[in-house]
C-alpha cells in the first residue's frame, strides 16, 4: 500500500513494527540512526515516515525539522515515550503530522498509517478507478468489470502507485524508487516484466502506455 521509512533504534520494537506493517502489504525500510535517516530523505522518496523521537546521530525532532526546511512534504508520524501536552506540541511544531505515544497497540499504528497515506494522496474514498479497473487498497482487491483479478504483491503495489498518479510519466528508476525497498536489486528490465504482467492479467494493453525513452504512464 505504501513505501514507508521507519526510523527506530530499539531493535525489538523496530522488528515488530516492520513485520506488522509488511503484513499490511507496506514496503518498509528500517534505519536506526537520525543522521542516516536525514541523509536518506535527501535522495529517496517515501509515502510515509515513522520517526522515533530519541535517536543516535540526530533526534527525531531535528530530522523532521531539517526535512521540512528542505521542502519535504511526506507525512511524518512521530513515536515517543513523551506524553505531556508540551511534548506533543513540540513534536507537532517540528513538522510532524501525527504523534503516537509509547507503548501503543500495533493495530492503532496501522490505522494511523493508513489515514496519513490516504490524507496525503487526497483520497476521501478508499477505491481507485481507471476505466473498467477498480482497486481497493485496504481490501487488497482488484476487479475488472466486477470480476476479481489476482495480482502478486509487487504487481499490486506497482499498479496502486500508478493508479494514484494517473497520466504522469515515470521512468523505470523512478518506479523502483517509489515502489521497491532501497536495497532491492531490481533492474529496468524487471520493471518492464512487471508492466507486461499487469497488461496481460488486466487484458488492457492501452491502460499503461510505454513512452519510449521516457517511461510508463497509466491513462485514466
Amino acid at each position: 500500500m505504501g513505501k514507508l521509512l521507519l526510523v527506530e533504534d530499539e531493535l525489538d520494537l523496530s522488528n515488530q513494527i516492520r513485520d506488522w506493517l509488511q503484513r499490511d502489504h507496506h514496503s518498509v525500510e528500517v534505519i536506526d540512526n537520525g543522521q542516516l535517516a536525514s541523509d536518506t530523505l535527501r535522495v529517496t522518496q517515501f509515502d510515509l515516515i515513522i520517526l522515533d523521537w530519541q535517536l543516535p546521530g540526530l533526534t527525531g525532532l531535528e530530522v523532521c525539522k531539517q526535512f521540512r526546511r528542505r521542502g519535504g512534504k511526506t507525512p511524518v508520524l512521530m513515536l515517543t515515550a513523551r506524553s505531556t501536552v508540551d511534548d506533543r506540541e513540540q513534536g507537532l511544531d517540528s513538522g510532524a503530522d501525527d504523534y503516537l505515544c509509547k507503548p501503543f497497540h500495533l493495530k492503532e499504528l496501522s490505522a494511523r498509517v493508513r489515514a496519513l497515506i490516504r490524507r496525503a494522496a487526497g483520497a476521501t474514498a478508499n477505491v481507485l478507478q481507471a476505466g473498467p479497473i477498480q482497486l481497493e487498497p485496504s481490501a487488497r482487491r482488484l476487479t475488472k468489470d466486477g470480476v476479481e483479478v489476482h495480482l502478486e504483491p509487487r504487481e499490486f503495489a506497482l499498479l496502486e502507485f500508478l493508479m494514484r498518479n494517473p497520466n504522469v510519466v515515470f521512468n523505470a528508476d523512478a518506479l523502483v524508487t517509489r515502489v521497491w525497498e532501497t536495497d532491492t536489486e531490481i533492474s529496468p528490465d524487471s520493471v518492464r516484466t512487471y508492466i507486461k504482467a499487469l497488461r496481460k492479467k488486466l487484458d488492457q494493453k492501452e491502460l499503461i502506455t510505454t513512452l519510449h525513452g521516457l517511461g510508463y504512464r497509466l491513462n485514466s
